[in-house]
């Protein structure tokens, strides 16, 4: 998993082109990647959050609540990952922002070009055809809830008409990673919609006792508990004071 790039004219993968996957360090700039599995990225994503959050260089307005999370994240990544059968070991070249703005059409809306490309990237099967981010029905989705919309299950339907059930189930199957997606680095600013989001993911683990009534001061109070003896949560609750 990673960027395109070349060398000597040659076509390689190489780091993420991508600024929230780099770092600076006493020896200048350092890029994410290359990736051989979904796994190692986002264990090296989130070892980068926490790290930063840790120097105060990110989320510095809710230190604890950004860390917990993506402490979370990263313990039950293999959980939120699909599972093997989804995948066929190959990786695909995979645009990065599929809000829909970045397809042109002419008057008879006829696909002629894809634009924005710059932060494209490799990725397995299961994460390049789940169904893009302009088909999520997001008000429901910012709520918590799970279910996948109208047009993701035509979206589906269609995949299996052509004779792609594989891809059709990714699409079925792809909830879990679009919340990891969305709550992996998310925006605390906007932090109602961020807590809901995260609660989908909490809800969807089936892992944390009355999931239909969890709240997240709740789910922090054990988060905090479960976390207790990371040394990195103990340095920002004494800067926190």
């Amino acid at each position: 998993m990673g960027s395109l790039d070349k060398i000597d004219s040659k076509l390689i993968i190489g780091p993420f082109a991508r600024e929230s996957l780099a770092d600076f360090g006493e020896s200048g700039l350092k890029m994410l990647g290359p990736f051989s599995s979904s796994e190692q990225y986002y264990n090296a994503h989130f070892d980068l959050i926490l790290d930063l959050i840790v120097r105060q260089e990110a989320y510095a307005y809710r230190p604890i609540d950004a860390f917990l999370i993506h402490r979370y994240l990263q313990e039950n990544i293999q959980t939120i990952l699909p599972c093997a059968s989804l995948n066929d070991a190959s990786f695909y070249l995979k645009h990065a922002d599929e809000k829909g703005d970045q397809i042109l059409v002419d008057d008879q809306f006829r696909i002629t070009g894809i634009v924005d490309w710059e932060w494209a990237h490799t990725g397995p099967k299961f994460s390049v055809f789940n169904s893009p981010i302009v088909l999520l029905p997001l008000a429901k989705f910012y709520n918590g809830n799970n279910c996948l919309g109208d047009e993701e299950m035509t979206f589906s339907h269609l995949l299996e008409r052509k004779g792609h059930t594989d891809l059709g189930d990714m699409v079925r199957k792809g909830r879990l990673l679009h919340r990891l997606q969305f709550c992996c680095g998310y925006d605390l600013p906007d932090w109602d919609g961020c807590k809901d989001v995260f609660l989908g993911l909490v809800r969807a683990l089936h892992k944390d006792g009355n999931l239909n009534n969890l709240d997240y001061e709740t789910w922090k109070a054990e988060a905090i508990q479960r976390y207790s003896a990371d040394r990195r949560l103990k340095k920002l609750a004494n800067l926190e004071g």
